[in-house]
C-alpha cells in the first residue's frame, strides 16, 4: 500500500487551495489522498462570493466511511466554517492513531471570513489540543493567542502561548511580516527552528497555506517527523510560488508541479 494522507477541508472550484490544492499535493509527494468536504465555496482567483457549511452528520458521515476502509497515515484540516464542524472534527481527532496537521484558516485570501468567532474558540479549545503540529499565519497566531505579532521575539510567544494549548507542536509562518527575508518558526517544546527565505514578490499566492499544510501532512504520511516533514514542505511551497503558472486575473494559484527538494 501507499502512504494514505487525509484532507478534511472546504473546496475550491477554482482549483489552487482547499481539497483540491491539497490532493494535487499528495499526490506530487507520492501520497494517495483522500478528502473530507466541510464546505462549499463560489470563488475564482478573484473573489469568494459564497460559502456553505456542510452539516456536522454529512461531515462525521464522510469521516467514518474513509476511516473504516483506507484509513490515512496522516490527516489535515483547513477551512472548517463552524463552530459544529469544529467540534465535529475535534471529536473525531481525539481518536486518531496518526498525525494531525491543523491548519487554522479564517480567513480567504480574498478577505472572506471561513470561520466565525465563535468557532475560532472551539478551535482553540477542542481542536488544537488534539493536534501533532498547527500551522497558523502570523494574523491567525494574533487571533487564537492576543498577542499582537511585529517580529521573530513576538513569533516565539506565542508559539510558546500555542504550545500551551495543547498543540505537541507549532508553525507560525511570517510571510505577513516585512522585510527583504520571510521567517517560519517551528517549536515543539525543546526545539526552535527558524525557516529564513528570499521574500517572493509576487500575487500568485492562492492556495499557499493549503499548499504547504498538505505538504507537511505528505511528509508525515511518509514517515518523516515534523521538523523535518516543515523543512521538505518550506522547500517545495518557496518552489511552487517561485514557479507559479500565472493562471488567473486575481491572485493565482502556485504551482503544484514544482520540483520537489
Amino acid at each position: 500500500m501507499p502512504p494514505i494522507a487525509l484532507t478534511i477541508a472546504g473546496s475550491d472550484p477554482s482549483g489552487g487551495a482547499g481539497i483540491q490544492a491539497d490532493l494535487k499535493t499528495f499526490h506530487q509527494f507520492g501520497v494517495y489522498g483522500e478528502a473530507v468536504i466541510t464546505l462549499l465555496t463560489v470563488q475564482n482567483t478573484l473573489r469568494v462570493s459564497r460559502v456553505e457549511v456542510v452539516s456536522p452528520s454529512l461531515l462525521t458521515g464522510q469521516l467514518d466511511a474513509v476511516l473504516e476502509d483506507i484509513p490515512p497515515n496522516a490527516a489535515k484540516t483547513g477551512a472548517l466554517g463552524s463552530a459544529e464542524i469544529v467540534l465535529a472534527v475535534a471529536d473525531a481527532a481525539r481518536r486518531f492513531t496518526f498525525p494531525l496537521v491543523v491548519d487554522p484558516v479564517m480567513v480567504s485570501k480574498h478577505g472572506q471570513p471561513l470561520l466565525p468567532a465563535e468557532a475560532a474558540t472551539a478551535l482553540r479549545e477542542q481542536l488544537i489540543p488534539a493536534a501533532t503540529l498547527i500551522t497558523p499565519n502570523v494574523p491567525e497566531a494574533e487571533a487564537l493567542t492576543g498577542i499582537a505579532i511585529r517580529n521573530l521575539e513576538d513569533m516565539r510567544l506565542a508559539a510558546c502561548r500555542l504550545r500551551e494549548t495543547g498543540a505537541k507542536a507549532v508553525l507560525i509562518k511570517g510571510g505577513h511580516l516585512g522585510g527583504a527575508e520571510s521567517t517560519d518558526l517551528f517549536f515543539d517544546g525543546a526545539l526552535w527552528r527558524e525557516f529564513p527565505a528570499p521574500r517572493l514578490e509576487t500575487r500568485h499566492t492562492h492556495g499557499t497555506g493549503c499548499t504547504y499544510s498538505a505538504a507537511i501532512t505528505a511528509g508525515l504520511a511518509l514517515g518523516m517527523t515534523p521538523v523535518d516533514a516543515v523543512a521538505r514542505a518550506r522547500e517545495f511551497i518557496q518552489q511552487a510560488i517561485r514557479t507559479n503558472p500565472g493562471i488567473g486575473h486575481g491572485c493565482g494559484p502556485v504551482n503544484h508541479f514544482a520540483r520537489l527538494p
